[in-house]
């Protein structure tokens, strides 16, 4: 029981937030390709792959982040318990666990068709070096955001075995998205990170923190917009598109303050939210 509740804490399942976000451009990929008219069963036998597909992915995510971060994270308040930090884990076992939700991951993926097959296995290099960019650039969200929305184009092209402008569309604003959401959370860490010497876009843009993330969700509304009439939607998506955009400016810019981290981890997790209301929207468009 020791080691199934090391391994919980190991992976965050017990904090669902994470391939909640991973999760969700997922299904709103799946969700503007899919035709509606035809079986749905296929529609719903790749949610639940894509759904196991995130939850894998992000645990095994989390434990390639803790090895590569062990010595950061025992500097940092909110990390140094982690079972890596704290030393009550090995990182040889770490890496072994990691390998096997990799090994499921990989059979979910051979699901899909040949192309999102490759696309998905393109990806991983990025994927597992991600936690070694805050090291490097003042942008680790940016390869955050191209990461971990990666799923919406692999979703389009699990129906559609192939590619355009929609799916890139919705990504970039997706990506976007991340960079704002991701911003908000490092401010949890900011001291430590400073301390320490960790770059991050929470960092970078301390003193302009709003205007920051007003541009990065202006562009995401944008792309959600330019992705709607690319795809004719209803005059009621765009009308809906209050609602999310009511989310993102009147409360996650107006409420979340950077020298409050409980405030912030608030408004990062309403995102959860978020992505059911951009999901809602996609279905309104495609039902209207």
């Amino acid at each position: 029981m020791n080691q199934l509740n090391l391994f919980i804490e190991l992976t965050r399942l017990k904090k669902p937030i994470g391939y909640m976000l991973l999760f969700w451009p997922c299904i709103w990929g799946l969700t503007l390709v899919y035709d509606f008219s035809q079986n749905k069963n296929i529609y719903f036998f790749y949610l639940i792959l894509f759904f196991l597909g995130a939850v894998l992915m992000r645990s095994a995510g989390c434990i390639v982040n803790d090895v590569l971060d062990r010595k950061f994270d025992k500097l940092v308040v909110r990390t140094k318990d982690r079972p890596i930090a704290s030393g009550k884990i090995s990182v040889k076992l770490s890496l072994f666990y990691a390998a096997i939700l990799c090994l499921l991951a990989f059979i979910v993926l051979i699901n899909f068709n040949l192309f999102t097959i490759l696309l998905a296995l393109a990806s991983m290099p990025l994927a597992f070096t991600y936690p070694l960019m805050k090291r490097y650039t003042y942008w680790p969200q940016l390869f955050l955001g191209i990461t971990f929305n990666y799923g919406l184009v692999l979703a389009w092209t699990s129906i559609s075995g192939s590619l355009n402008l929609v799916p890139l569309i919705f990504y970039l604003g997706a990506i976007f998205w991340t960079l704002g959401y991701d911003t908000i959370y490092g401010y949890q860490d900011i001291k430590d990170d400073e301390i320490i010497g960790l770059k991050s876009t929470s960092i970078k843009f301390k003193g302009t923190a709003k205007i920051f993330l007003i541009i990065c969700y202006s562009i995401l509304i944008f792309s959600l917009v330019v992705g709607g009439y690319l795809m004719d939607f209803s005059l009621y998506y765009f009308l809906f598109l209050l609602i999310p955009f009511t989310q993102l400016f009147l409360y996650q810019i107006k409420t979340f303050d950077i020298n409050a981290p409980s405030i912030c981890l608030k408004v990062f997790k309403s995102n959860n939210f978020f992505g059911l209301l951009v999901l809602m929207n996609i279905l309104i468009g495609k039902v209207s």
